[in-house]
């Protein structure tokens, strides 16, 4: 969004859409947080409440879904983020963060972890004993791991580097891990996987992950690519295969991901820093130099304005 790179920035941009503080006034029909609450807003800020999406309570698809920076709010402002001192926002959008769920690593949460949290569910690769595969170990993909595992499934990480295998399988409990660009480990892996959370943002073969599918296997995406991938279709009816898409979760759900996390002690692994370092986290966040996700420690180091 910074760089525009999907075409839908308007400037000035004010980002951030994992945002965690402590609530310090509410109005006066709220009914579900008071002041001093520790809470959560992740990647929208409203929806119609009236399409058939948000009807199911699917908000997070509702085609008028209001993001938490860059775009229209209902009254007429573009909506600012989380790179901010203070917020406001509707009480049905803000999620409850329990206590024992650290606000700094929790907060990555709101988004990277509702959107691997969120196809997991859906797409039924939740059952214990499954066999699951997770491409790309960054912000999202090492989230993905934690919360497969914590569902009681095997998780095969796919990545491009053989640098982040003893991270993987050390680290993060993955069971096994394959080097997309070496053919024998893929060939030795066909039709191994019940299904793939793919994490991958950068063009890449989808032809070697489906490969990996059982019969009737599931290949979920969940980065965005700025260009279209190619999709062969002769591997997918030749196994009854399902190549599919997820975009974060419901508010229902995204404090159900946050409850579970909580209860299975899942957190972001982040490297804090201070406001004035932003401009170089994402020089190296473009290098792809941080494990996995920077926070911004906002209120000791934004000095605010009023």
């Amino acid at each position: 969004m910074a760089k525009n790179e999907w075409g839908m920035s308007t400037y000035p941009l004010v980002p951030g859409h994992e945002i965690v503080g402590v609530v310090t006034e509410v109005g006066s029909k709220v009914q579900k947080f008071k002041v001093g609450d520790k809470v959560g807003v992740g990647c929208m800020v409203g929806a119609c409440h009236s399409c058939d999406s948000c009807a199911n309570e699917l908000e997070n698809y509702c085609p008028d879904m209001i993001l938490t920076y860059g775009v229209k709010y209902f009254d007429g402002t573009i909506t600012q983020g989380g790179y901010s001192d203070i917020m406001v926002a509707d009480e049905h959008y803000v999620v409850r963060i329990p206590d024992n769920l650290p606000l700094d690593s929790g907060a990555p949460l709101l988004c990277a972890g509702i959107t691997v949290y969120s196809p997991l569910r859906y797409y039924g690769l939740d059952k214990p004993g499954m066999h699951v595969g997770v491409v790309g170990l960054g912000g999202l993909g090492h989230v993905a791991v934690k919360f497969a595992k914590a569902m009681g499934v095997k998780v095969t990480v796919i990545s491009t580097s053989v640098n982040k295998k003893k991270e993987a399988l050390e680290h993060l409990g993955a069971d096994s891990f394959l080097v997309s660009k070496d053919q024998d480990e893929m060939q030795a892996a066909q039709g191994t996987l019940d299904g793939i959370i793919d994490t991958v943002s950068a063009m890449h073969p989808l032809l070697p992950l489906i490969g990996l599918l059982k019969s009737q296997g599931k290949l979920v995406m969940v980065g965005a690519p700025e260009k279209p991938l190619e999709l062969p279709v002769f591997p997918l009816l030749m196994g009854r295969k399902l190549v599919g898409g997820s975009c974060i979760g419901s508010m229902k759900e995204t404090q159900e991901m946050i409850d579970f996390a909580a209860k299975h002690n899942i957190t972001a692994d982040i490297e804090v820093i201070p406001i004035d370092y932003v401009n170089t986290a994402m020089e190296r966040l473009g290098k792809a130099d941080v494990r996995y996700r920077f926070v911004i420690d906002i209120v000791n180091t934004l000095k605010s304005s009023s």
